[in-house]
Order: structure tokens, then C-alpha cells, then sequence
């Protein structure tokens, strides 16, 4: 069958067996939750944290409908992602490496891709939450040194969880089944309890109402109209407003996923054994995995009626994976916290503040002061939020770690004609965690670089954000290529899938060249500034 596959820049994939998949239900529950667990866990962070409660806090939910349109976007480059992975036993960088011309052009192009996975901006946030619950207060510019070296300390501990579990997945898995679980029975139980009616109506209605666009309300501030309903009453599109453009932006970034953080499902795909992944192998723990190997070259399975029925087995797990675990705990994950911010941030004086350190703090500062709560209540509610945003951020930059030191080492472990030639498939550790070492070690020095700025936990994730818009595009238009050329054709994504792939290509497109228009371009001509 090898002379029937494509060539590519890469060696041919060695062919075998697809495993028979067990059937989905309760008696196969481990077996099923996985990688979309893992995922939903990585990304309640940033944008579910600190720009979902940002845009709530100041645009109500009329502008929610961005987190559907970019959640929604992502399930299409998820699912094609563990498709190729599914067929193959390769992570989808491995495949990026096969495409022309070469894996030495695509080392580059991902290396400046990269670019936002090298700014440590959620153990930042984190240590703006220790300090406050060490000082029992929101951190003022003048304490500015107990959270730099808070944010160092988070990036030595972040590591340690990714030593043991024997498969690195495995520990991931726990962890953030763990995350998910507290994290949402925190906001669903404060949500149910305090959180009026008309913020719950606000938030998921919000999901809804597309075409919502900021504009100016003339008195220096901004409002949501709808440019449709806009349209059809005066019969022009409203102007609008781009102040905040590089928050939305963000938000747009880090909603879901976001990033090259999306194309890590691949990995994990592999890791849990689905499809071909099971014939492939793993990357082992430094404790515990002595007896896990990795392929370097993945290995497809031949065209018989029995392998496709087998196909859409295993395809069944993509599906429920995404569309009934992933999707729906993203739309949970981006909610819930923003139900806390539509109730109370009104509350907050940090609210519309120019504060540093702040957009953390605002949803539990605003239960702080929440007039209606009894004092022992808010202080009770002030420590827990605290303590559950730690939850959130550390947990994820453990993930974003991980995340670059596994893409790293699948690109060098396959790619590299040296390494196959010369490293035993139980030796892929190595190259991990020598990876994930310089990862770190470059964090310290990313972390002091943007901590000379005042404000630099929400600096730094406004530029991860929107560096992951440019990414997450460009990896969709080379996925789409991946899966129409490579994969054979029973295989390949229908029409709808492929619209759909093209669709959060161009969606995240947009919203960075909207934001380099807006805020890059103006600072590179002479006298120009960007929109404040």
C-alpha cells in the first residue's frame, strides 16, 4: 500500500492495523472523555476569565455573539485537526512538516507563529491574585515588586504537575477534569444564587445577537447597537466605535481556544489512543514513563470496507467529543464567569478603573462591596473568587507550557532525519523536557521584559490574544490544504466542514488585520497614533 500514498517532505507513514473502537456509553465513559475535556480545561483562562467579564462589564452580553461565532469557528478546526490525527497517528505539525517547501521553511513560519505562546501572561494574572489575598486588597503600582516575584515563583511551580502521570496527557487530563469540574460549580452555584434574572437573560441572550457593534453614545462614552436593525431603520451601517478594538480582538483570540493552543487537540488525540494514535504511542513523564514510546513517523491503515466501518466508529468520538463536550463546556466556561461580572462589577471600584493590575481582581472585588451581601458573605466571596481564578490561570499556564514544549519536540521528533536516525522511540522525553526547560527559563525573561511596564498582566494577554488571531488563521487555510490533499478521499472533510475551516480562517483574519489597521499601522506613520 506505501507506493499508494502521497509523497511528501517527510518519510512515507508506515501502514497497520486501525484498532477496533469500544462503543460509546457509560461502560466506555474513560475512554471517551479526553481530549475534549483536557481542551475545555486549557482554555477557561484568559478569555472566559479576563475578557469575557471585561466585555460584560462594559457592553452588557450584546456583544457574547463574537465568543459563539469564534467557538463554533474552532469546533470545525478541532474536529479537522483529530481527523488527520485520527488517519495518521501524527499531531498535525508533523503534518504541517510534510507540506512544501519543507520542514526547514515551516520550522520558521511556526517559530514566528509562536510568537504569543513565548509571553507568560497567566501566571501573571495569578500572582495579582496571591498578592491580593496576601494583602487582603487589590494590589496597588507601588507593590508592583510583590507581583513580579509572585509571577516568577508561579513559573518555577507551573512545571512540576508535567513530571509525573507516566504519559504527560494523563496528568493533564486530571488536572483539568479537576479545573472544569470546580471552576463551573463555582460560577453555576453563585450564578444561581445571586445573579438576577436579567443577567442570566443578558448573557445567553447575548450569544445571540449578532451584528451587536460598539458605537459612540456622544458623551465620551460607548454603547451596543445592532448594525442590522440600524441598517433597515435609517438606512445607513453604523460608524463603529474602535476603542476597544484590541479588547475584542482579544476576546475574539482567546475565546474557545484560540491560537496555536487549538491544534494541540491533534496531540492529544494521539495521546489518548484514538484511531491511529493507538498504534503510535505517547510522550512519557519524566517519573513513571519508562515504558512509553512514540513513533517517530505515524502510521495510516489500508482503505477495506472493515477499516471504514471502523472509521466511523472512531469518528463518533470526534463528534460527541466536540459537539457534547468541548463546544458546550466553552459556551459554560465563557457564561458562568461572566454571569459574576454582569451582576457585579458594578460594585467594584476598580470598575472602568486605570489601576493596574485590576482586570483580575474586578468580579471579586465587585462581590466585595455588593451592597445586598452581608459583609461576612462578601469577604467569604472575595476569597473564593480569588482563590477559584487561581484555578483557572495556573492550571492553564501549566497547559500553555506543555502545550509548546510538546509541539516542539513532535515538530524535531519527525522531522528531523538526525533524531529519527538516532533517538530510541522510548527517548522522546528527552527532547520534551529539555524543551520545556528553555521554556521556561525564556519565561523569566519575557516576564521581566513586559513587567517594566505598569500594567503588564493586562498588556501581556492583549498581545498573546491578538497574536493568536494571526495563528489560528493561517494554521486553518494550512489545515484545509492538509486534509484535501493528503488524506485519501473517503476520508476527507465534506463541503460543510471544509466551508467551515475556511470560515475561522477568514473569521480570525479579519480581526487582525482589523486591530493592525486600528492599532499597529497609525504608530508607523510619522505623527499618527492609534485609536486611544
Amino acid at each position: 500500500m506505501t507506493d499508494q500514498l502521497p509523497e511528501t517532505c517527510l518519510p512515507t507513514w508506515d501502514v497497520a492495523t486501525l484498532p477496533e473502537p469500544r462503543p460509546i456509553g457509560m461502560k466506555n465513559l474513560a475512554g471517551l472523555i479526553g481530549p475534549g475535556i483536557v481542551m475545555c480545561g486549557i482554555q477557561i483562562g484568559g478569555g472566559e476569565w479576563l475578557f469575557g467579564p471585561a466585555i460584560t462589564a462594559t457592553y452588557g452580553g450584546g456583544l457574547m455573539w463574537i465568543a459563539t461565532v469564534a467557538i463554533i469557528c474552532q469546533v470545525f478546526y478541532n474536529m479537522e485537526c483529530g481527523r488527520y490525527a485520527m488517519y495518521t497517528g501524527e499531531p498535525i505539525f508533523t503534518g504541517f512538516m510534510r507540506t512544501r517547501p519543507g520542514p526547514g521553511f515551516w520550522i520558521c513560519f511556526t517559530m514566528l507563529l509562536s510568537i504569543g505562546a513565548l509571553i507568560p501572561g497567566l501566571s501573571t494574572n495569578a500572582a495579582v491574585l496571591i498578592a491580593s489575598l496576601y494583602l487582603d486588597r487589590p494590589p496597588t503600582g507601588d507593590e508592583a515588586w510583590l507581583v513580579n516575584t509572585l509571577a516568577y515563583i508561579c513559573l518555577g511551580l507551573v512545571v512540576l504537575p508535567v513530571l509525573i502521570g507516566g504519559k504527560v496527557y494523563n496528568t493533564l487530563q486530571w488536572i483539568m477534569t479537576a479545573k472544569v469540574i470546580v471552576v463551573l460549580s463555582f460560577c453555576l452555584a453563585v450564578g444561581l444564587l445571586l445573579v438576577s434574572t436579567d443577567g442570566w437573560i443578558a448573557v445567553f441572550s447575548g450569544f445571540l445577537q449578532f451584528g451587536n457593534v460598539p458605537v459612540s453614545d456622544g458623551q465620551g462614552g460607548e454603547t451596543v447597537v445592532n448594525a442590522f436593525t440600524h441598517y433597515s431603520q435609517t438606512g445607513t451601517w453604523p460608524v463603529v466605535s474602535m476603542a476597544s478594538i484590541g479588547v475584542l480582538g482579544a476576546f475574539a483570540g482567546y475565546a474557545g481556544g484560540g491560537g496555536l493552543s487549538n491544534s494541540t487537540y491533534s496531540n492529544f488525540v494521539r495521546d489518548k489512543g484514538w484511531g491511529m494514535g493507538g498504534q503510535v504511542g505517547a510522550i512519557a513523564s519524566a517519573v513513571g514513563g519508562r515504558n512509553v514510546s512514540l513513533s517517530h513517523i505515524g502510521k495510516v491503515f489500508e482503505l477495506s470496507k472493515d477499516n471504514l466501518r471502523r472509521w466511523k466508529g472512531w469518528w463518533k468520538y470526534i463528534l460527541t467529543d466536540q459537539l457534547l463536550i468541548w463546544a458546550p463546556g466553552c459556551f459554560m466556561g465563557m457564561a458562568l464567569p461572566a454571569l459574576l461580572s454582569i451582576e457585579f462589577a458594578q460594585h467594584s471600584e476598580l470598575f472602568r478603573s486605570d489601576q493596574p493590575f485590576v482586570q483580575s481582581l474586578i468580579s471579586a472585588d465587585g462581590l466585595r462591596h455588593a451592597p445586598e451581601l452581608s459583609e461576612t458573605t462578601r469577604e467569604l466571596l472575595w476569597t473564593l473568587t480569588l482563590l477559584v481564578g487561581l484555578i483557572v490561570f495556573l492550571p492553564s499556564q501549566t497547559s500553555l507550557v506543555d502545550d509548546f514544549a510538546r509541539r516542539w519536540t513532535d515538530i524535531i521528533w519527525s522531522s528531523s532525519g538526525r533524531v529519527r536516525d538516532g533517538m530510541d522511540p522510548r527517548h522522546a522525553h528527552r527532547i520534551y523536557y529539555i524543551l520545556l526547560s528553555a521554556y521556561v527559563v525564556w519565561s523569566f525573561i519575557a516576564a521581566t521584559i513586559f513587567l517594566a511596564w505598569g500594567d503588564a498582566p493586562k498588556l501581556m494577554v492583549l498581545v498573546i490574544a491578538n497574536l493568536n488571531n494571526v495563528a489560528l488563521s493561517f494554521t486553518a487555510f494550512h489545515l484545509l490544504w492538509i486534509n484535501r490533499t493528503l488524506l485519501p478521499q473517503p476520508l476527507r472533510p465534506r463541503w460543510y466542514s471544509q466551508a467551515g475551516l475556511a470560515c475561522c480562517g477568514l473569521f480570525y483574519l479579519g480581526m487582525a488585520l482589523l486591530v493592525v489597521q486600528v492599532k499597529i499601522l497609525p504608530l508607523l506613520i510619522p505623527g499618527g497614533s492609534a485609536v486611544p
